[in-house]
């Protein structure tokens, strides 16, 4: 390492181009301007007799004079329905693209298609026009799991229905 810093021949230090040339004019120019400005004893402002004193009261009535600025609220009606719209846009596609359930025979209530055909005023006859068609039609549904007898209908007419109802009709 000795070695090495024998070797340097070159400090690292530069000077800009003509600055030993100009540097005589520039710190003449430097103690001219010195001599200039302590020559002047008052800067050229003056401040009225009195304006400290009255400052204060004049800043306050100028702070406190209040107006009604306009008022913008963030939440307009314009923006609401925007944002309204916006949110409805993304549940429906949340529900369009993920909301993969099928809908089956097997997941149908029987309660559900019931009052779809009693609000709808569709009665027996119309079902049975629909489905005795030219095409055979092969209907392979099971209405009942076990078989009624007179007992067990009477158990489940007397479980589930009340007695004024068989007065009514």
């Amino acid at each position: 390492m000795k070695n090495k810093l024998n070797n340097i021949k070159n400090t690292g230090f530069k000077t800009p181009k003509n600055y030993f040339q100009n540097l005589e004019d520039q710190i003449m120019d430097t103690i001219k301007l010195d001599y200039a400005l302590k020559s002047i004893d008052s800067a050229g402002f003056k401040m009225p007799q009195g304006y400290l004193d009255t400052l204060e009261d004049a800043v306050l009535t100028k702070v406190t004079k209040t107006s009604n600025p306009k008022v913008i609220s963030i939440l307009n009606k314009q923006t609401l329905i925007y944002i309204s719209g916006v949110a409805a846009a993304v549940l429906i596609m949340f529900n369009i693209f993920w909301n993969k359930t099928e809908t089956t025979i097997d997941t149908l209530d029987a309660e559900l298609v019931e009052n779809y055909f009693i609000d709808q005023g569709i009665n027996t006859f119309e079902i049975a026009a629909l489905l005795t068609n030219d095409e055979e039609i092969n209907i392979d549904i099971e209405i009942f799991d076990e078989t009624f007898n007179d007992d067990s209908l009477e158990d489940y007419l007397l479980e589930n229905m009340d007695l004024e109802d068989f007065i009514d009709q």
